[in-house]
């Protein structure tokens, strides 16, 4: 199965970082990377990533998302 879904990791200037626990690799369906996002956000954060984007084959699904929670 291919891995087509992948996460774009952004710091507070809406640059791209790459933080120390993102995967190598995508994954194969949106639910996985959802998931895996769910799961994984809170050390995204204390990594300086302040939002995401959802991206399938390098397009954007949707984002940027603010990793903070709704105040």
């Amino acid at each position: 199965m291919r891995e087509v879904w992948s996460w774009r990791y952004e710091d507070a200037d809406g640059s791209a970082v790459t933080p120390a626990g993102a995967p190598s690799r995508g994954f194969p369906t949106q639910s996985d990377a959802e998931s895996w996002l769910g799961e994984e956000w809170r050390a995204l954060l204390e990594d300086g990533v302040e939002a995401v984007q959802l991206l399938e084959n390098d397009q954007v699904v949707y984002g940027p998302m603010s990793l903070r929670p709704a105040q």
